[in-house]
């Protein structure tokens, strides 16, 4: 076999095949585009799926790629296994319509086993083929091979329900006993093992399944196809004759890069194995633009990095690591994927900071999860536990469940479960009560019956209605917008004759026509209706939707190109944005943001809106609204400063906007944030931000008219002024400066605090000739009245000092409870005495012989409590 690197592997298939008329497919993106079916894409035919179902034609029927995948259904066996990754490369030729076995299976014999290509040794290679499929044995035979390398499986049929199907043909590889003292029985009845190595898997599309027909029965598909897959990481540790792929020089660069972390080499190590391929991962879904979170894909990713992380501490290392093997993964992939360069220093920023996150996430998890343990009778950790954990502390079900299962003990996953549903009730609970259109889909779908949207040119207008639900109607025409792309649906009238209709909501029912939903519905089918959309509702939804699509702009030019839109919300009260970025943003960048857009609303620039091609729209450099898809006509929104796809209302010009402000930016999880703003007459909302700020004003401002309302009582002269700013200049300004006024506030308070306290001590500290004047027998037993606790004990301090020998004992009311200060440096025992005056006035406390502090509640009985002192101390 030849000597050959795995940049060398991959570059002699792509050549291999484009020598034979094949077209390069670039790999597609790790994140699906326009397949809600898959997380990733997760096999080399996945982005193809376009040609093989007849929604697109290829420019040429033959196509080769590799390309880059994710699968993490079994990621419990990386790291146990030989060949188990949660990233692979997969290699692929593929024919759509074209050639057929006659042309793949000699090329597929010659690349593996020509010099010129791989060098297999033809005697180690077995093919296994369907039972019935004597057209595929005959050809492996014409090639050379031997007819006893050549097993029957039932196995070797590739069918997914109805649709496209067919025999295939699996290449193994033969590694020798060394591997296993296994037959070939294993490869007939599929059993994995480290011997017989399947790694190419041809398969012939050339029937059409249908569940009432006996495969032998099965129609011939009028146009046949090829469909492979050789998974690469199996390929390239064949041809390296290395044990198994953690020890190609896939991997062998982080193994050695990890060793030098912890000081040991890498020897089989199942944690190494384990870090070094979710680092890969990581690193390609970052680069594509996958974001950590903490829900679909984002939770994928954030679990294989933590899991990561959690192998890292076991090997000992107790620090970020994860980000510094970034430029490992480059330089071992990055002359074929060179993109991964230009997303070098993103993916490092993200990597790093959720390490650190995680991190000290961990210490929290992990010394609850060592208390669970440490004090577990029942060797179960319970669902709710487990719960809280994952819940509270970020820490995952997978690591709870792994360490108690090292510690000998078992996690209530059902327990688990039933907690997480209980969280989502909460938060459905939490939610408005709105009416659920999937109770009314089966009378939805059955409604085919168009309508009309005037809503762009007009906001009223004479119709009629379609079709009357219970809960509201489908009008012929409407200048209602039904809720769309992030924008609420209008609010406004129906009426016929005398009678008005409120529109509560406008949605988009399955087949696209527009329902008003109404109060005490009782129209019907045909009546005649005036709509009247709500214009100043309207008007404001367009100016935040508008500034919506400024702001956007603005963050590209600012924060970077690579941010991108993750949600959004647009009302009349506001606009409300999420996007990607690694970072949080400062305050000078937001104010930075929010002066481009006024910039851009103060250039009145006319607003272009026009229908195009999507082609026509993307050559445009045209930006797509998050998770919207388009059809064929797309509505273009052209600002000049940004070109969108967008179906919502817009304002004609930008300068009818007047204004935008910023209200708040927050961070959604890793990676995720959201900005809410205001324009236009709607800024006067950025007042609900500065709701919180007065709460805990109003609490300050209690505390200073409390110790206000004490000074006055005893007599001290002290005062305090606060007047609150309610000016706003419709900002972000404004938030920023309400912040400063209440850390101000904090601090003037603090200051009012300790100098009100200082005034008392030195008044009380006046009156120590007057308190001396009440000593008996080297005893000074007093009540007080408002003395500030800190007080107490200096004062207490003063007057034993004063005595020289004796005991001291002060019994002070403030607030309704009494506070005991016992000092002594003669025989009476302090603490005993103040415990003592504590029980008399339903209290307790105590302390040592010479210094005693305690408490009562009913301050009623503290001249009782101060005779019973003076007796035990007789």
């Amino acid at each position: 076999m030849k000597d050959l690197t795995a940049n060398e592997i991959r570059n002699i298939w792509i050549y291999f095949f484009k020598e034979r008329g094949h077209n390069v497919e670039e790999s597609a993106s790790l994140i699906p585009n326009n397949d809600k079916t898959l997380l990733w894409i997760n096999a080399g035919v996945a982005p193809l799926k376009k040609y093989f179902d007849g929604t697109v034609i290829p420019k040429n029927p033959r196509i080769v790629n590799a390309q880059k995948c994710i699968r993490t259904n079994d990621i419990d066996n990386v790291g146990k296994t030989a060949r188990h990754h949660t990233f692979f490369e997969m290699l692929g030729n593929f024919s759509i319509g074209d050639y057929f076995k006659d042309e793949i299976i000699p090329w597929a014999f010659e690349i593996m086993t020509s010099d010129k290509y791989f060098g297999f040794d033809k005697d180690r290679l077995y093919m296994t083929i369907y039972p019935t499929d004597e057209e595929t044995k005959k050809a492996w035979m014409d090639l050379g091979v031997d007819e006893s390398h050549i097993i029957k499986s039932k196995h070797n049929f590739w069918e997914i329900g109805s649709g496209p199907c067919g025999p295939d043909t699996e290449i193994y590889y033969d590694r020798g006993i060394e591997y296993g003292d296994v037959d070939v029985s294993v490869m007939k009845d599929d059993i994995e093992n480290d011997r017989f190595v399947e790694f190419w898997n041809i398969v012939f599309s050339q029937y059409n399944s249908k569940p009432e027909l006996k495969r032998s029965e099965y129609p011939e598909l009028p146009s046949k196809n090829i469909d492979t897959g050789l998974g690469f990481e199996r390929l390239v540790c064949l041809i390296q004759d290395v044990e198994t792929n953690f020890e190609t020089d896939l991997f062998m660069p982080l193994l050695n890069q990890l060793g030098e972390f912890t000081g040991i080499p890498y020897t089989g190590q199942m944690s190494y194995k384990v870090i070094v391929d979710h680092v890969r991962t990581v690193v390609f879904a970052v680069s594509d633009g996958a974001v950590l979170s903490n829900e679909g894909r984002g939770y994928v990713l954030r679990r294989l990095l933590r899991r990561a992380v959690k192998h890292g501490k076991q090997l000992g290392i107790t620090e970020a690591f994860l980000y510094k093997m970034v430029d490992t993964v480059i330089t071992t992939m990055g002359s074929f994927y060179s993109y991964l360069k230009d997303h070098r220093d993103l993916t490092i920023k993200v990597i790093k900071i959720e390490e650190n996150k995680f991190l000290e996430t961990l210490v929290q998890g992990e010394k609850i999860l060592e208390d669970l343990i440490k004090n577990n009778k029942t060797k179960i950790i319970s669902g709710e536990k487990a719960f809280t954990l994952y819940d509270t502390y970020g820490y995952p079900l997978e690591l709870t469940v792994e360490i108690a299962e090292n510690e000998g003990l078992t996690v209530d996953k059902e327990g688990f479960k039933t907690e997480m549903e209980k969280q989502k009730e909460r938060a459905r609970s939490a939610r408005k009560n709105v009416i659920s259109m999937n109770n009314q889909n089966e009378e939805y779908i059955n409604f085919k019956e168009q309508s009309k949207f005037t809503g762009y040119s007009t906001l009223n207008g004479n119709t009629k209605v379609l079709k009357s639900f219970t809960e509201g109607v489908v009008l012929e025409n409407t200048p209602f917008y039904a809720e769309s792309g992030g924008q609420i649906g209008d609010k406004g009238i129906i009426q016929k004759g005398n009678k008005e209709y409120n529109v509560l909501d406008v949605q988009k029912l399955p087949n696209g026509q527009f329902i008003h939903f109404i109060e005490n519905n009782d129209l019907e089918d045909g009546d005649l209706v005036e709509a009247r959309v709500d214009e100043d509702t309207r008007l404001l939804i367009m100016d935040n939707h508008s500034a919506t699509h400024l702001m956007f702009a603005a963050l590209r030019e600012i924060i970077g190109s690579h941010v991108s839109q993750q949600g959004s919300q647009v009302t009349n009260e506001n606009l409300r944005f999420d996007f990607n970025n690694y970072d949080n943003l400062t305050d000078e960048l937001l104010l930075e943001i929010e002066e481009k857009v006024n910039q851009k609303i103060s250039d009145n620039i006319e607003i272009d809106i026009s229908e195009k091609t999507i082609e026509e729209a993307k050559a445009l450099g045209a930006i797509a609204e998050f998770g919207e898809k388009y059809s064929d006509k797309v509505r273009v929104i052209d600002m000049n400063y940004t070109i969108d796809l967008c179906g919502g209302t817009h304002v004609h010009n930008t300068g009818v906007i007047k204004k935008f402000a910023i209200a708040s930016i927050e961070s959604k999880g890793s990676g995720i944030y959201r900005i809410v703003g205001h324009a236009n007459k709607s800024i006067e909302n950025i007042r609900n931000q500065f709701v919180g700020f007065h709460k805990e004003m109003d609490k300050l401002m209690v505390k200073v008219d409390k110790l206000l309302l004490e000074a006055k009582e005893n007599d001290i002269d002290i005062n305090f002024s606060f007047v609150r700013n309610e000016e706003i200049i419709g900002s972000y300004q404004d938030i920023i400066n309400k912040r400063l006024e209440f850390a101000k506030l904090q601090e003037d308070v603090r200051k009012f605090e300790k100098e009100y306290k200082e005034l008392v001590k030195i008044k009380v500290f006046k009156n120590v000739d007057d308190f001396l004047k009440l000593a008996e027998d080297g005893k000074i037993i007093i009540r007080t009245e408002n003395i500030d606790k800190d007080s107490l004990k200096p004062l207490a301090d003063r007057l034993l000092e004063k005595l020289g020998k004796g005991f001291v004992f002060i019994a002070n009311v403030s607030s309704n409870k009494v506070t005991f200060i016992a000092k002594s440096n003669v025989e009476i025992h302090a603490g005993n005495i103040a415990k003592a005056a504590a029980i008399v006035t339903g209290g307790n406390g105590g302390g040592r012989p010479d210094m005693a502090q305690a408490g009562g509640r009913d301050t009623t009985k503290v001249d009782e409590a101060l005779l019973k002192v003076k007796e035990l101390t007789k």
